[in-house]
C-alpha cells in the first residue's frame, strides 16, 4: 500500500463503523453499504484532506449522496423482486448496527423517498443538525425540516411504545423455537397475538410464501404445517440473537442453508415473525455456521 493510501485509511478508519450504520439503515442491504462506504474511501482517498475541516460530516456527506444514488436504482430492483421484500438481516453482534432502528422500522422507511429517509435517519437517529443535515443532502435546512417532519409521521407506528428488555425478548425467542420444532400448538396459540403477521423472503431463490400471512388463524395454520415438516427435518439452531433490534434466532435448514427469524413483541405477544431465506442476504452470516 502506498503512503498515501495508508495515510488515507488511517484517518478513515475510525469513521468506518459510523458511516456503515448510516449507509446499512439508508439501504436494508450489508453489501450494498460495505461498497458504499469503500466508494466513500475512495474518495477520500483521492481528496485534498488538508482542506477538510470536519472529517466525520464531510464522510457522512459522502455516503448519504452515494445511498441516495444507489436507492434510485434499487427502487427499480424493488419492482421485480419476487415476494416480500425484507432488509438484510444484522445481528447484534456485527458492528452494532441495529441497536436504535428496529425491523419494523426498517420497513417503515422503505415507504419513505430517499430524502425523506436520508432526513429522518441523520436527524431523528443520528442526532445531526438540520444545518448539517442540509448541507449531507444538498436542501435548505427549512426543507429538511418539512421531510423529517412528514418522515416522522409515517414511522411513528413502527416505533415500539415499549421496548422490550433483550433478556426477556429472547426468552421469547427460546419458547417459540422449541413450541415451532415440537409442534407444541398450546404453546404457539398463548404467545401469538390475534393480529399477527408472518413475512419470509426468499427472493425467488428458496421456497417463502408469495405474501405475508396474516391473522391467527391462518399463522396457526401454518405453524402446523410448519411443525410436521420439522418432525422429519427439524432446524439446526445456530444461536438466539438480536436480529435488527428485535429477538430472534438463527438456523441451518434441512437444505443446508442459513435462515434468520425475528419476532416483533407488542403487549406480551408476538406480532410479527420476519423470517429471511434469501441466501444473497445471508452471505454475511456463513461464518456464523461453523461456530
Amino acid at each position: 500500500m502506498d503512503a498515501g493510501r495508508a495515510d488515507a485509511a488511517i484517518s478513515f478508519e475510525p469513521h468506518r463503523p459510523r458511516l456503515t450504520r448510516v449507509a446499512y439503515r439508508m439501504l436494508g442491504s450489508v453489501a450494498d453499504a460495505e461498497d458504499v462506504v469503500q466508494d466513500a474511501f475512495l474518495r477520500w482517498h483521492t481528496t485534498d484532506r488538508s482542506e477538510i475541516d470536519n472529517a466525520e460530516a464531510f464522510l457522512v456527506r459522502v455516503v448519504t449522496r452515494l445511498c441516495l444514488d444507489v436507492l434510485k436504482s434499487s427502487r427499480r430492483k424493488r419492482e421485480t423482486y419476487i415476494g416480500p421484500w425484507l432488509p438484510d438481516p444484522v445481528v447484534e453482534s456485527e458492528a452494532d448496527m441495529a441497536e436504535d432502528v428496529t425491523l419494523p422500522l426498517l420497513l417503515a422507511l422503505e415507504r419513505l423517498s430517499p430524502l425523506e429517509r436520508a432526513a429522518f435517519l441523520l436527524h431523528d437517529v443520528f442526532g445531526m443538525e438540520f444545518e448539517e443535515v442540509a448541507t449531507a443532502i444538498d436542501r435548505e435546512p427549512a426543507a429538511c425540516r418539512q421531510l423529517a417532519a412528514r418522515a416522522r409521521q409515517h414511522v411513528h407506528e413502527a416505533r415500539p411504545r415499549f421496548a422490550v428488555d433483550q433478556r426477556r425478548g429472547l426468552e421469547f425467542a427460546e419458547a417459540f423455537f422449541a413450541a415451532s420444532q415440537t409442534g407444541d400448538m398450546a404453546m404457539l396459540k398463548s404467545m401469538l397475538a390475534a393480529d399477527i403477521t408472518v413475512t419470509a423472503d426468499g427472493g425467488g431463490k428458496r421456497p417463502a410464501g408469495p405474501v405475508p400471512i396474516v391473522g391467527f388463524d391462518a399463522v396457526m395454520k401454518l405453524m402446523e404445517r410448519m411443525a410436521r415438516m420439522f418432525a422429519s427435518a427439524p432446524s439446526q439452531l445456530v444461536r438466539f440473537a438480536t436480529i435488527n433490534g428485535l429477538p430472534g434466532f438463527v438456523t441451518l435448514e434441512a437444505d443446508g442453508e442459513l435462515q434468520t427469524t425475528a419476532l416483533e413483541i407488542v403487549d406480551g405477544k408476538i406480532a410479527g415473525i420476519y423470517v429471511v431465506r434469501n441466501p444473497d442476504k445471508l452471505g454475511h452470516l456463513d461464518g456464523m455456521a461453523l461456530n
